[in-house]
């Protein structure tokens, strides 16, 4: 009955708001019209894809998803659903979901045309390449907590481009579900209430993260409580009725940068008035007949997926039998070689002109990669080499199709869970905290994965290096598949399995994001593993070659849309390691 109960939410919430007409007629009326709406149906995380005819949020927050699915029905195209079920998570899957942060969107129409919005947060105007390294010349690790682990927001901006260049109904339409949603509250679920429990000692530290994440008594909230945010209920209006300068200039400017300059913090009005998204054009490469469109620099991920399915292109995978000792063998070479790119060549691209894109998704430099790996022995990581930076796996993914097969495929963070923890005085939002996604010393590289070259360093407005993989696979200039994860420095990898999964293997695209997965970076020389998803004769088979393993929990928690263009269905998968995600459609 509960699972009913929330399928017919949206038409509870308009009968009720009939039922005080002064008309029995046009109550009768209303409530007739009401009933005959069509049905949302959602699927919560397993091996079964949601399927149906019209459209599909699939995200990590089942709200955020009904929102998005809601402003289908009303005539949206899949950039105003992707608009609207951002904002929303900013309220309801506080963890990553931001008005705060920043991130990265792919968009794919069915006519072919497919293009990227970058609104990843940029480092702020009085930043410097060295403010992170003490005096004895390592890292103070300010990078990650506190004022100075502020990046400049990208997030509103970014939407409201989208928005402006692809969208279809008014933008104060698409934000007025999550102003409802911060005003009149939503029900604390089990994710949010562990959530906001282990993090009590930092809402200790900060009275205005305090006046959010606990009662007007100090005492935390509880399982089923009704949690309201009047203060982002307030911000969001604004942003409502002024776009995107409702957040960077006005009030919220003046009174964020206000908030900094008090706590030691370094963003100012300016910073805020200058901040811009940039629409940008994919990368692009091929794996067995598809199409891979993903977002380029300052995003790592589609030049790391595109260039491993370029090697793994070389081997017949199905061949080698999913997650066999074998196969893992061969994705994590692929990782290997990638994530040492990565590390050595990627950052901002307005800041490096020369970044070498071409040649690190050519199937050239794939094959040359290839002739390195031996298939029956693991390769060594050299520690004077190259490695990967540390982020956060507190993110956020979900993927959009509507009613005409164009689909979106959107991924943004505030880096740790709950960013800086730190929320916006009168604001009522959380501010990330990735600084921390920049190379900490200059020329600082260890084993332990600390990177110290120069392409993504420090500098003023500058935007700092991404793991966030949010990808869209076409056919014959169709898309087909939309999907991402969260995960941090495990993103890319958890996206690439997810496509293998689906074109190697059969896989639908509820199983794909369900499979078992692994994570290789360079350096640290090891392979992580999920707990309870591989065999042990797998795993000593594995281990026979050379490979040193971890055991993890959850690696990521994809969220994936396919069409089937054989029978026009879409089909939709929320990862069952998200505790709130649901696929909804209708």
């Amino acid at each position: 009955m509960q699972k009913s109960k929330i399928v017919f939410k949206n038409k509870e919430i308009a009968m009720n708001s009939v039922l005080s007409g002064k008309s029995f007629f046009a109550r009768v009326l209303v409530a007739t019209l009401v009933l005959l709406m069509p049905l949302s149906l959602f699927a919560e995380g397993g091996r079964t894809p949601l399927r149906v005819q019209n459209g599909i949020v699939t995200s990590a927050s089942r709200l955020a998803s009904d929102v998005g699915v809601d402003i289908l029905k009303q005539g949206g195209n899949a950039v105003d659903a992707a608009v609207a079920t951002a904002l929303a998570l900013a309220v309801t899957w506080p963890t990553a979901g931001n008005i705060g942060g920043g991130g990265f969107l792919v968009y794919h129409g069915d006519d072919g045309h497919a293009t990227t919005f970058d609104f990843r947060e940029k480092a702020p105007l009085a930043s410097s390449q060295n403010m992170f390294m003490g005096a004895d010349g390592l890292s103070t690790n300010m990078q990650h907590r506190g004022f100075l682990s502020v990046g400049v927001p990208g997030t509103v901006a970014g939407l409201y481009l989208a928005h402006q260049r692809l969208g279809n109904l008014p933008w104060a339409d698409l934000v007025a579900p999550s102003v409802a949603l911060a005003r009149d509250g939503i029900p604390v679920t089990y994710a949010l209430y562990s959530g906001f429990t282990s993090n009590q000692s930092f809402w200790d530290q900060f009275p205005s993260s305090a006046a959010v994440f606990l009662k007007a008594d100090g005492t935390p909230y509880e399982l089923g409580d009704t949690w309201k945010q009047p203060d982002l209920a307030r911000t969001l209006e604004r942003i409502q009725n002024e776009g995107r300068d409702g957040f960077y200039k006005g009030d919220n400017a003046r009174n964020l940068a206000a908030f900094m300059q008090a706590n030691g913090g370094i963003i100012t009005e300016e910073d805020l008035a200058t901040y811009e998204a940039v629409e940008r054009e994919p990368v692009r490469g091929t794996y067995r007949g598809y199409e891979i469109v993903s977002m380029p620099p300052p995003s790592s991920g589609g030049i790391g997926i595109i260039q491993m399915l370029n090697i793994l292109e070389g081997f017949d995978l199905a061949a080698a039998g999913h997650n066999s000792a074998q196969y893992l063998h061969l994705l994590t070479e692929s990782m290997r070689r990638s994530y040492a790119d990565r590390a050595e060549f990627l950052g901002d691209p307005d800041f490096n002109p020369d970044m070498p894109v071409s040649r690190l998704i050519s199937k050239e430099h794939a094959a040359s990669l290839r002739a390195t790996i031996d298939t029956t022995k693991a390769s060594i990581s050299d520690e004077s080499a190259f490695g990967n930076i540390y982020e956060s796996e507190e993110t956020t993914h979900f993927s959009v199709v509507d009613k005409d097969g164009n689909m979106v495929s959107l991924t943004y963070t505030l880096e740790n869970g709950y960013g800086s923890r730190i929320v916006a005085e009168g604001g009522g939002y959380l501010l990330n905290n990735e600084m921390g996604d920049f190379n900490p010393v200059p020329g600082v590289t260890n084993r332990n994965g600390q990177i110290g070259t120069p392409p993504n360093l420090v500098a003023p407005q500058k935007r700092m290096l991404s793991s966030m993989s949010p990808t869209i696979v076409a056919k014959d200039g169709k898309p087909v598949l939309a999907i991402g994860s969260p995960g941090g420095r495990t993103i890319i990898n958890t996206t690439m399995q997810a496509i293998v999964n689906v074109i190697d293997h059969g896989m639908n695209v509820a199983e794909a994001v369900e499979a078992g997965r692994i994570h290789h970076q360079w350096l640290p020389d090891t392979t992580s593993m999920e707990g309870r998803m591989f065999s042990p004769d797998t795993i000593r088979l594995y281990e026979a070659m050379g490979h040193t393993t971890s055991v993890r929990g959850n690696q990521g928690s994809a969220m994936g849309i396919f069409i089937d263009r054989d029978t026009g269905l879409f089909h939709g998968a929320a990862d069952s390691r998200s505790g709130d995600g649901a696929a909804v459609g209708y």
